[in-house]
Formats: structure tokens, C-alpha cells, sequence
């Protein structure tokens, strides 16, 4: 049995697996420019965040309709539930969905017919998260929040993710001061290749809650300083860092240096299909390369259900944090 966990940092995109890709090609009448799953894992190789972002956006076009989402997200959640996974808080990109002309009903919806039997199906609770592409416009993402106001009875948060450099939070404050007026929670990407300030930005100016990734926050003491004050909780990738060329090698990633200096960090799998792991494959590298202990293991676990969005559902937050006490390793 492994450790329980939450998953607070996983795009559901990012679990499309090569077997499930060409099956919903075939599905869909979609040709792909591989010959076979072995050749598209072989282009699984990325230099940086764009090299893969350029196959993540390609692959999505075997996804078309509500079953093939409602697929996926089936997926993912029987291979998370497999590795301790009791808790999941699940990203989707409307805008990359909407481009090629799939509605996005067609996308929650889908999503919803997994999600809204996973407790059932797979003993994992779950959230959506709606999150805006920073590359694109900030009046995209306007447009993004207003096509979603139907479905928010299933939204709790909102993100923001893809390319980061060049791409400053504050491109986005409005539709996050939308956003919080809607009654949404807010998290960003910010700080893992962008710089510190995109971090400190993302606080002051998006009024966010958690940051995804928040590396980089390491180069600047006080902000670090002030996301241990606040406890700021950090949705850390440690697999993705390695594939990403964020960090050399994993016995490079600052985790260690994190916990010791008391940041609220949480392990997550990010985009598991592309980046050789999902959220249990995280900590057990992480317990393994970085030699972290059973209590580093543990307070990891308990951070990331003291992190996730279930202020609504109170119970169930400590019914974890006392499966995460009574785990024995």
C-alpha cells in the first residue's frame, strides 16, 4: 500500500499516454506523425518547456470528444489511485481545446463523467482547475472565464500555465480579479523558468493561494522568507524539473534545501505521460536519489492535503491527515 497523497499539480493533458493517444486516433479518424507508440516516445526527448509544449499541443488533437476526455481522465485516475493518490486536483487548458473547435462543454462535461464517479470508481476525491494559456491573450482568457460560467458549480479554481518567460503575471490581473469574484480559488505557474519576481508578482498582483513549481524563489531570500511566513504552499515537479532541464539531474533539485528552510512543499507529477512518472514514481525517486527520510516523507504527504482546496469538506481533510499518521512504511 503506498503513502496516501494529494495530487495538486497534474494536467490532465499531460497524462496522455502513446497507447491511449493512437487508440483515440484510431477512435477519432485523427492521423499522427508517428509510426508507432515506440516512435512517439523516443520524441518524448525535450531540451526546454517549449520543445515538449510543441508534442503536448499536437497530441491533443486525438481529443475530441466528451468520451475521449472522460477517458483520459479515467486513465489517470485508476493509474494515480494505484500509487496512493486519495486526493487529486486536476488542471485542464480550455483555450488549447476551444482552438480546435471542441467546446468547452464538451470538455468539462467530459472530464465531469470521471471525476464525478471517481470516489466510486477509484477512491480518489477530485477538483478541477480551469487554467488560462499565458501565451495567449489576456482577452482570451476573458473570454475563457466567460464560456466556463456555465459549469462553475464544477470549477473551484482557476490557473495559469504554459510558456512562462516573457509572459508576466500581471498580464492577468484582470480576469483573476474576475475570477475572485466569482468565488474561485487562484493558483499560477510561477518560477520555474521565469524569475522570483514572477512569483512575488503572482502573490501581490493575482492574489494567488499556491504556486505551481516556485523553484526559482530559492535565488531571492525574502521572498522565500515570506512564503514560509504565509505558508504559501509550492507544488514542486521534481521528475518534470529533471525532463525540462530545469534542474541537471535529480540529485541536483533544491527539495532538501526547500523543506529545510520550513517551505510548505508538496511532490506532483505535473504531466506524468511525458515526463516518466506519475505522483507515487515522484516520491519514490525523490525518497531514493535525495535520500529523504520517512518523516521528510511523511510531512510531504501531510503538506500536500493541508494544501489542497477542501476547506468546503473539512472532515475529509483530517480523515487523510490520519491515514498519513497511521501509514506505516
Amino acid at each position: 500500500m503506498p503513502l496516501p497523497k494529494a495530487e495538486l499539480h497534474l494536467h490532465i493533458e499531460g497524462t496522455l499516454e502513446p497507447e491511449l493517444a493512437f487508440a483515440l486516433a484510431a477512435r477519432n479518424g485523427v492521423e499522427l506523425p508517428y509510426a508507432d507508440t515506440d516512435e512517439l516516445r523516443k520524441a518524448y526527448d525535450f531540451a526546454d518547456l517549449q520543445s515538449f509544449l510543441n508534442l503536448y499541443y499536437e497530441l491533443m488533437a486525438v481529443l475530441r470528444t466528451e468520451r475521449d476526455f472522460e477517458d483520459l481522465a479515467n486513465a489517470y485516475l485508476a493509474r494515480a489511485a494505484a500509487q496512493g493518490v486519495r486526493h487529486a486536483e486536476i488542471f485542464f487548458d480550455p483555450q488549447a481545446h476551444i482552438a480546435r473547435g471542441v467546446a468547452m462543454g464538451t470538455v468539462v462535461e467530459g472530464l465531469w463523467r470521471a471525476l464525478g464517479s471517481s470516489e466510486e470508481h477509484h477512491g480518489v476525491s477530485t477538483r478541477l482547475i480551469l487554467c488560462f494559456l499565458r501565451d495567449e491573450s489576456a482577452e482570451s482568457a476573458l473570454r475563457t472565464l466567460e464560456a466556463a460560467k456555465p459549469y462553475l458549480d464544477r470549477i473551484t479554481a482557476v490557473g495559469l500555465d504554459s510558456a512562462e518567460v516573457g509572459h508576466p503575471p500581471a498580464k492577468f490581473r484582470e480576469v483573476y480579479e474576475a475570477a475572485a469574484a466569482l468565488g474561485l480559488r487562484r493558483v499560477a505557474h510561477a518560477g520555474e523558468e521565469g524569475p522570483p519576481q514572477y512569483i512575488t508578482e503572482a502573490l501581490d498582483v493575482l492574489g494567488i493561494e499556491r504556486v505551481d513549481h516556485g523553484l526559482r524563489c530559492m535565488e531571492d531570500p525574502a521572498l522565500v522568507e515570506r512564503l514560509v511566513r504565509d505558508r504559501i504552499p509550492l507544488t514542486l515537479c521534481p521528475l518534470s524539473n529533471v525532463r525540462l532541464r530545469t534542474v541537471d539531474t535529480l540529485a541536483d533539485h533544491p527539495l532538501p534545501t526547500m523543506l529545510d528552510a520550513g517551505l510548505l512543499c508538496t511532490i506532483n507529477s505535473d504531466d506524468p505521460a511525458y515526463f516518466g512518472g506519475y505522483a507515487g514514481d515522484n516520491f519514490d525517486a525523490v525518497r531514493s536519489t535525495l535520500g529523504l527520510s520517512e518523516d521528510r516523507l511523511r510531512e510531504l504527504a501531510r503538506n500536500s492535503f493541508t494544501a489542497s482546496f477542501l476547506e468546503d469538506d473539512e472532515e475529509r481533510r483530517a480523515r487523510y491527515l490520519a491515514e498519513v499518521e497511521a501509514y506505516e512504511f
